[in-house]
């Protein structure tokens, strides 16, 4: 196919890879706007990527994003390796590129839309891992469409 996947050639999806769930994002199918889908409960990591995998074959997904949590300071431990073989191994099984994007802030940003916009605390949890994945994609959405007009 080369280079990054446009609307019409596929969808685009988003990861938000917590220590209990992994939120879920999907691009719309012409690549403008990110949409939250369930949350997964994070199992055994080959569990956890065929259902992944079927999430993908469900929206013809061509593309992952992944989040990468960088520190404040822009240095990466221990969850930021995590991430990357994580990447790694999602990349062999399900045979989809996969681009890591700092995902700094996602699930503060997250956590303050669904408080404001008065979620109970008791759904915040499972919501903020979705919300964090949509924050994600709709960011690395907006950067693709600014470098693809710049061009």
């Amino acid at each position: 196919m080369g280079g990054e996947p446009a609307g019409p050639d596929g969808r685009i999806l988003a990861l938000d890879l917590g220590r209990k769930r992994v939120g879920l994002a999907v691009s719309d199918p012409f690549g403008n706007f990110a949409v939250g889908l369930e949350t997964l409960i994070r199992t055994q990591k080959f569990d956890l990527v065929a259902a992944i995998g079927t999430v993908c074959e469900e929206y013809g997904v061509t593309r992952l994003v992944l989040g990468l949590p960088v520190n404040m300071n822009g240095t990466e431990g221990p969850k930021a390796l995590e991430s990357r073989d994580f990447a790694k191994i999602l990349e062999a099984e399900l045979g989809l590129p996969v681009t890591l994007i700092d995902e700094r802030l996602t699930s503060v940003i997250a956590q303050q839309t669904l408080r404001e916009q008065g979620v109970q605390p008791s759904r915040r949890k499972e919501l903020v891992d979705q919300g964090a994945a949509k924050i994600l994609l709709q960011n690395y959405l907006d950067r693709r469409s600014r470098e693809d007009g710049a061009g």
